[in-house]
């Protein structure tokens, strides 16, 4: 089995600040940092980190180079990252004194993906092989519907939310990868119970996995329910906990890992990551979430 994550590389600006800026107001930073990110970056390297094998597909400009490099150092196979005559995708990001983040994108070679692409990458992948995805790169409707006629299992991170996640064939997705915005965002409700009911409801055939912060996770497939709990840290830079579960319960999925012990680990993971400045480099390894002595939150 081989996972293809066709999605976003971004240069990540990130301002450290007493409160986010409001409407008007001029804050100044109290320091500013340049990370590797992107939501798809993230995730590859989460995979990879977690101990999957990963190809990523997506786009950067002349200024990215460095991102591929990064994707490389992280054994993550860049076979498939073509380079566009515009420029890389950019994230501005303000991270406040609790450790909660906001963030600003600029699409830059994230967008310049085509259905002719998509169509070249993915034809190297066959049935059960699965496919990762956010919503940070163009051409997403063709590159599910590319992805379903090859029988790839198809994972669906709906984030940043918008109208484009409302476009997709949803029945076609395996699995979504979701928070309480993007839950309400698609079914309605605010509510986790309702949120998990009513996609599988919607998309019967689909499997959900519901992030609650510090609340946990939840998990549905048909009738079953599965719930997770997070686990006691000081958060410092949220920017990457979604990321990382996400990364660490894919690759636990392409190991046959049991649900419950894949959540738990991809939650264990997630904890140590927000208690790391920065995206990519917050990542854990294997290693340290086997060693680490977290406490569930009660």
């Amino acid at each position: 089995m081989k996972i293809l994550n066709f999605g976003s590389l971004n240069i990540d600006w990130v301002y450290n600040v007493d409160h986010f800026v409001k409407p008007g107001e001029t804050l100044s930073a109290l320091s500013v940092d340049r990370f590797c990110g992107g939501k798809g970056l993230n995730q590859s390297v989460a995979l990879s980190k977690a101990g999957a094998s990963v190809f990523h597909g997506g786009g950067i400009g002349s200024d990215g180079r460095f991102l591929r490099e990064r994707l490389l150092e992280s054994k993550v196979d860049v076979t498939y990252v073509k380079e566009f005559d515009v420029p890389t995708g950019n994230a501005f990001i303000q991270v406040d004194k609790t450790g909660q983040n906001c963030i600003v994108l600029f699409g830059g070679a994230n967008q310049e993906i085509t259905r002719e692409y998509a169509k070249e990458v993915i034809k190297n992948f066959q049935e059960g092989d699965i496919l990762v995805l956010q919503n940070e790169i163009s051409a997403l409707n063709d590159i599910v519907e590319l992805a379903y006629e090859n029988g790839l299992q198809i994972v669906l991170n709906p984030s940043p939310m918008n109208e484009k996640i409302l476009e997709l064939d949803l029945n076609k997705i395996t699995y979504f990868m979701m928070n309480e915005i993007e839950g309400e965002a698609i079914t309605g409700s605010s509510e986790p119970d309702i949120i998990l009911d009513k996609m599988i409801e919607k998309y019967p055939e689909s499997k959900v996995v519901l992030t609650l912060g510090d609340k946990g996770a939840r998990y549905a497939e048909g009738s079953k329910r599965i719930a997770c709990g997070s686990y006691e840290v000081k958060a410092v830079d949220t920017t990457s906990a979604g990321d990382t579960f996400t990364g660490y319960f894919i690759a636990a999925l392409a190991e046959n890992m049991e649900i419950q012990k894949a959540m738990d680990r991809a939650s264990k993971a997630a904890a140590l990551a927000v208690s790391v400045k920065g995206a990519s480099n917050s990542i854990p390894l294997p290693e340290e979430v086997d060693a680490c002595r977290l406490v569930l939150k009660k």
